[in-house]
């Protein structure tokens, strides 16, 4: 599929308008709602498929961040082979106790995956977190990266980021 008929589809189910506090405190009249691509396999398919050559080389593990990056990080893995980890926003308090459940990243290039990304602080937490697993993160995939500028994590310069789109790809698609 064209990167341009992606973006119309995705802006379609997934672009909301109203008053929305965004996960950094921002407030937004639009909100992309990935639930609504990530929970269609046809769509979730087709977005792994994109995001695919976006993926560093030098990768050994895909890391989805809680919640939404782990339908897209099983995705990927189940298309490039790569094995997974589903990492959590917090360690949890019993069992393993582990920050990152699946496969270990301990030593290992990981490719940080999320969905949509405004300015980045829970990217940032979770990149601390699997740093002090181990990992040696190479990058950070997004599916909509909504930030004032090209993708970037604010409080963490060292994060290369690659975005499918832009916010401004799916708003100008929802509007013609």
């Amino acid at each position: 599929m064209q990167h341009r008929a992606l973006a119309s589809q995705i802006a379609a189910v997934a672009t909301r308008r109203g008053a929305f506090r965004l996960r950094s405190g921002q407030m937004s009249d639009i909100y992309f709602d990935k639930y609504q691509f990530e929970a269609r396999p046809d769509l979730l398919r087709t977005v792994a498929a994109a995001l695919q050559p976006l993926i560093p080389g030098d990768t050994e593990v895909l890391a989805g961040l809680e919640l939404g990056g782990v339908p897209l990080a099983t995705a990927l893995g189940l298309l490039c082979g790569l094995p997974i980890a589903f990492v959590r926003k917090a360690r949890k308090e019993y069992g393993t106790e582990q920050i990152a459940e699946g496969v270990s990243v301990s030593g290992r290039r990981v490719c940080m995956i999320e969905d949509v990304i405004t300015t980045g602080g829970q990217v940032a937490t979770s990149a601390r977190d699997l740093r002090d697993a181990g990992a040696v993160i190479n990058g950070v995939l997004c599916v909509i990266y909504r930030g004032p500028a090209q993708p970037h994590i604010a409080d963490d310069a060292s994060l290369n980021v690659r975005a499918l789109f832009m916010a401004n790809d799916l708003q100008e698609e929802k509007r013609a």
